[in-house]
């Protein structure tokens, strides 16, 4: 049975490979295309039933993952019924109007990097919902282990592009850390989504300033995490090189770290501060959105030189993340996420952390249940004074020396005209403004004015 079956008939096997020869249904596909075609669509077999039939098999596939489940509903609610609750979700007909209106694609076949945390959404999702595939892109997503391995493997040309922490672009295209290559932040992939995590046997502990000698994991040395938690305790008066340990420590092993007591707690990104809670080895201190709401943790990076001589291709790659941004925002889609997400090929986590971490609704570890709906948002903007901010703490802690050139650096890094333009072909409203002013721990930051910033810290090594 082809791809190309209508996945709201009961009576039609979706899976794996339907016709039970293949390792998958792409492999199938691709052997069976011609015949399959020809047969399943003798009445419609043109481009545009051939894509939404793709774009409705994708995303009945990663709702249903057991196609059991989907049958079972689709006998109970009708064929009918399901496709309009469907569709309420997930916009068909303008995914369709952006894949006939693209330009040749100069490369179809690509591979994008990605860490399994919640801050990937957006680029992992665009996978299994086929908002890829409706562009013309056949994308292969990759598990990577580092963040240090992501940049290596962009930097070698072994991705095309990938999930970023939203420093990393701006390091690696001023060599800070490596050597000097432009990279492109297309897209914010996801703002707060970060807490500070304890220990359980620090919950006697929840002042700051009691925390000299403590051991704290970041993810990568220039990310958000390292950043945020250096403006934290620096605000806490104490000196986060001398009065505290900051190491590198990969995300997906931050849990067993804490477990294991080589570290007394880290500010990590989701949903291992939920996984910490969820293993009773550790508790929220704080979330990330106390000190700054609405910042940038993780961004869409891709080469400058990419981007140049690939430019159809970037604009579908572009149209396919933000499609996936403008359905992670809405708060009625994140169960579907936390669902499409959890398989061990993508975030290989429980749902029911997901689904804390995404819907709001989450146990802190000391006893009580929180409410914050906007705990993990996905705006995608990449605004030029998030990149202005970023810069000054880099210049502040002594990761950058010597002038700095703020506006020239963030304009030409992230690429928030491109973002506008495209956010508006997917139906997002795009903002008027290029800069906005915003507070850290109440703190107003004036990105017109960042080496005032800079020099109004009372600790910093600048």
């Amino acid at each position: 049975m082809s791809a190309w079956k209508d996945p709201f008939n009961a009576d039609h096997r979706l899976g794996a490979c339907s016709c039970g020869e293949h390792h998958s249904q792409a492999e199938h596909d691709a052997a069976t295309v011609a015949p399959a075609a020809s047969a399943d669509l003798a009445a419609d077999a043109d481009t545009e039933a051939m894509t939404r039939r793709t774009l409705e098999s994708a995303v009945m596939r990663a709702i249903f993952p057991d196609d059991n489940q989907r049958r079972k509903f689709l006998r109970a609610v009708g064929s009918g019924t399901a496709l309009a609750a469907v569709s309420s979700l997930f916009p068909f007909g303008a995914l369709e109007a952006m894949a006939q209106e693209k330009g040749p694609l100069e490369k179809k076949d690509l591979k994008i990097g990605f860490i399994p945390i919640t801050c990937s959404s957006p680029i992992v999702m665009a996978d299994p919902l086929g908002f890829y595939k409706a562009q013309g892109l056949n994308v292969q997503v990759v598990k990577t282990a580092s963040w240090a391995l992501i940049r290596d493997k962009v930097m070698n040309k072994e991705y095309d592009a990938s999930h970023m922490l939203a420093p990393m672009p701006l390091a690696i295209s001023l060599g800070v850390g490596s050597n000097p290559q432009p990279i492109n932040v297309a897209t914010i992939q996801n703002t707060n989504g970060q807490a500070i995590t304890l220990s359980v046997r620090h919950k006697d502990k929840r002042d700051p300033k009691m925390w000299k000698g403590f051991k704290f994991a970041v993810p990568f040395d220039y990310s958000m995490h390292n950043f945020l938690l250096r403006y934290y305790v620096a605000e806490h008066g104490l000196d986060p090189d001398k009065d505290i340990q900051i190491r590198v420590v990969p995300p997906p092993e931050m849990v067993a770290n804490l477990r294991a007591g080589n570290i007394d707690g880290f500010l990590g990104p989701d949903p291992f501060n939920q996984r910490a809670v969820f293993e009773e080895v550790g508790f929220i201190h704080i979330l990330s959105k106390e000190i700054w709401d609405g910042h940038p943790c993780c961004a869409f990076g891709v080469p400058a030189e990419f981007v140049k001589q690939n430019p159809n291709t970037f604009a579908a790659l572009y149209r396919s993340v933000l499609t996936a941004s403008k359905m992670a925002r809405d708060p009625k889609n994140r169960p579907i996420m936390a669902e499409v997400l959890s398989p061990a090929a993508y975030l290989n986590q429980p749902k029911t952390v997901l689904e804390q971490v995404l819907t709001g609704r989450f146990a802190d570890g000391l006893g009580q249940v929180q409410n914050v709906p906007d705990r993990a948002d996905f705006d995608p903007v990449p605004w030029y004074s998030m990149s202005v901010w970023i810069l000054t703490q880099m210049k502040r802690w002594g990761y950058i020396k010597g002038d700095v050139q703020y506006k020239d650096v963030a304009e030409r890094v992230f690429l928030l005209t491109d973002a506008k333009k495209r956010m508006a072909e997917v139906g997002l409203t795009p903002p008027k403004e290029n800069y906005k002013k915003f507070k850290v721990l109440g703190k107003e930051f004036d990105p017109m004015k960042p080496e005032a910033y800079v020099e109004s810290f009372a600790i910093k090594r600048s």
